[in-house]
């Protein structure tokens, strides 16, 4: 005897979205073409020439996300000095990606890294990826994480927004004073 709902026979799978699917394949497909130009090259210039091509990229990467690093943490600390927020757009993730990207041995990868180190194609890539995540956001369906961000206030079960403050009413101690909070 058995309680609860009854099971069908036929139980279907959610569906794999395409980038669950695709990304394996993409993967392998250009770990066999960044090999496949790595022997290339190798064949027509030398073993040589290759491993200075990617130790060179080696270096290169590290300097670039170097760099990148302390930009990102200096415009940080200057926004906090003077109390604001850090200003959107300045391409250091980016940066840091394309440095990635060189470190990554080889060719495509490396090319593909220098081609973001350009200020152009940065500005193209990250109005590209904010408009694809606002698309993306404003689509996300209700309970979704996509919804989670765009909450900005406490909503009732009902959907009724409450709106309000909060009044701290304790009084301290005579031994436990404390300076007023000030922003």
């Amino acid at each position: 005897m058995t309680t609860g709902a009854p099971t069908s026979a036929h139980t279907a799978r959610p569906r794999r979205s395409r980038l669950r699917r695709y990304l394996p394949l993409g993967v392998a497909a250009w770990l066999v073409l960044e090999i496949w130009l790595l022997t290339l090259v190798a064949g027509a210039t030398g073993g040589l020439t290759v491993f200075l091509l990617l130790v060179a990229g080696l270096v290169a990467g590290s300097v670039v996300i170097k760099r990148a690093g302390r930009r990102a943490f200096q415009s940080l600390n200057e926004a906090l000095q003077r109390g604001g927020s850090p200003e959107r757009g300045g391409g250091n993730g980016l940066m840091m990606l394309g440095g990635l990207l060189l470190i990554i041995p080889g060719l495509v990868s490396d090319a593909a890294g220098l081609l973001l180190l350009l200020p152009p194609v940065q500005k193209a890539v990250s109005r590209y990826t904010e408009n694809a995540l606002a698309k993306r956001l404003r689509t996300a369906a209700p309970g979704s994480l996509g919804d989670a961000f765009q909450q900005a206030r406490i909503h009732r079960p009902d959907g009724k927004v409450v709106q309000g403050e909060v009044i701290r009413e304790d009084r301290p101690e005579a031994g436990d004073q404390r300076p007023p909070l000030t922003r």
